[in-house]
């Protein structure tokens, strides 16, 4: 008998993380309002130019994730230099989270 693993991967529609379950098809969706939301696009973009499967992004949006991928550009800059400079492993191990925390925050387009 062999055990599935439990593997994480992000939403569909907003990029928070969704752990597949051990049976079934696997989810696209953390919730069913983001699944209401997908569906939603999904309708208004239908019979239009726009792609299916585009994102649209207000300007606000966009200038935030813009915002968060500079952060996560400046966390990265940050840890190159405390290697390079010979930081403590403890501490490399403190920016490296944060690294991963900004990057997965990144990650969301809404």
């Amino acid at each position: 008998m062999s055990v599935k693993s439990r593997r994480v991967h992000a939403c569909a529609w907003c990029g928070r993380e969704v752990a597949d379950s051990e049976m079934g098809r696997r989810r696209r969706y953390c919730r069913q309002s983001c699944r209401q939301r997908a569906y939603e696009h999904r309708s208004a973009v239908k019979g239009t130019s726009i792609p299916e499967d585009a994102v649209v992004l207000s300007a606000d949006e966009a200038s935030a994730l813009v915002d968060r991928m500079f952060e996560v550009r400046c966390a990265a800059e940050d840890v190159a230099t405390a290697v390079n400079e010979g930081a403590e492993s403890n501490e490399l191990a403190l920016m490296c989270a944060d690294l991963v925390t900004r990057a997965k925050d990144a990650e969301r387009l809404r």
